[in-house]
């Protein structure tokens, strides 16, 4: 039974007095009364508490950090709220079976420990990645073969897949407007929508924006590695707080490595921070495929997965594993991503491999160590938080 104690406080609440979700949607707000929201209410009890939002809007972070592809819809207390519902609301799905919570778990940094995620009419094409510190990168393309041109653009997506969640459109699919429809006629959706943009309106710009700010909003900076970045004046300096362990793995994680004529590594570190640039630890915009060119459905080659979720929150604050590594899934363990980059080899018709990883037009042989590969894991574990797998405002509010 959900607690309904918070809103049974005070007959009055004020919202801000000036909102705007995006270049259309401003309005001026005015003292509403609990009253006017039952729906609300009634679904989810002091779960949401709209005299009371969560801070999504002003979240600290460190001043190192500074990439970030908001562009254009900034996260707000509001509309972060009204994402939180659509993320975890299985009416987005056809048969209500499946919300994008389903495939992005917060226990797992909002990744999927399936090698392909379940839908409602079969599974994914590729491995569900994390979508833990998404909005700190200069790539503004989503998914693992960037189709999506932005964050917003994305959120529909599955959403349209008839696999997925199924309104597709195709195979006896409903379609995107008869969920907007099937949304229109949800009471706190009617509640919610009013409340964020000043009418009740449903429509897919509204429903991207929201779920966009929520997912930018999921943010981890309380790791050991940031503790020890803000002690440092930049990342090439030892931090006082790491093993000797450790600031070996972020030696060797930062440097580039030196390759003989044949791609041999003689010596230099991995050059893992070309394409995974510290302290963001995104997605480098320009790479290219990184040698993994099979599909899950084990049938052809899929050489155009160019980009990556951020490398924060790969393993839990345990050190287990966030769940599979790769568009395919196919890794387990970080022992196993970083024997993979240590002997590329060039596939036939791999036609879009990224040239940092073959030197010389060779596949890269790093010859690794042990005592290297357990130095970059020892490190590669530093950049795990704790917050983003309990904090509440992350959580599903039907719960």
């Amino acid at each position: 039974m959900k607690k309904l104690t918070s809103w049974l406080v005070s007959a009055f609440f004020t919202a801000v007095a000036l909102y705007s979700c995006s270049g259309s949607d401003t309005y001026e707000a005015t003292p509403v009364t609990q009253e006017e929201y039952p729906g609300i209410l009634a679904a989810f009890g002091s779960n949401i508490n709209l005299s009371s939002l969560e801070n999504y809007a002003n979240q600290p972070k460190p001043a190192y950090i500074t990439r970030d592809n908001t562009a254009g819809n900034p996260i707000t207390d509001k509309g972060a709220t009204l994402g939180r519902m659509l993320f975890y609301d299985k009416n987005l799905s056809k048969n209500n079976t499946i919300s994008c919570s389903s495939c992005h778990k917060q226990e797992l940094a909002f990744g999927d420990n399936a090698v392909a995620s379940t839908g409602v009419n079969g599974t994914t094409g590729r491995h569900s990645m994390r979508l833990v510190n998404a909005r700190f990168g200069n790539e503004m393309k989503f998914f693992w073969d960037e189709r999506a041109a932005n964050l917003e653009a994305q959120t529909t997506f599955p959403i349209q897949d008839h696999n997925e969640m199924g309104f597709s459109g195709t195979n006896g699919d409903g379609t995107l407007q008869d969920l907007i429809a099937k949304l229109q006629n949800i009471k706190y959706y009617q509640e919610m929508f009013k409340f964020v943009y000043g009418d009740a309106t449903v429509n897919q710009t509204r429903i991207q924006n929201a779920l966009a700010q929520f997912i930018r909003s999921i943010q981890s900076f309380d790791s050991k590695y940031d503790a020890g970045r803000a002690a440092s004046a930049n990342d090439q300096q030892p931090f006082a707080n790491f093993t000797a362990q450790e600031n070996q793995g972020k030696n060797l994680f930062l440097a580039p490595p030196v390759f003989d004529a044949a791609g041999n590594r003689t010596g230099g570190g991995l050059g893992c921070a070309a394409c995974h640039a510290a302290p963001e630890f995104d997605i480098d915009p320009n790479s290219k495929n990184n040698g993994i060119i099979g599909k899950i459905s084990g049938t052809g080659i899929d050489v155009f997965n160019t980009k990556a979720p951020s490398l924060r929150n790969v393993t839990n604050s345990s050190g287990i594993e966030n769940g599979q590594f790769m568009h395919t899934g196919n890794f387990t363990t970080l022992q196993q991503v970083i024997g993979h980059y240590g002997n590329i080899n060039i596939a036939p018709g791999n036609t879009n491999l990224d040239t940092r990883l073959a030197p010389n037009g060779n596949g890269q042989k790093l010859n690794l160590t042990s005592t290297e590969v357990n130095a970059v894991i020892a490190f590669l574990k530093t950049l795990s938080g704790t917050d983003v797998y309990t904090n509440k405002k992350w959580s599903n509010p039907f719960k």
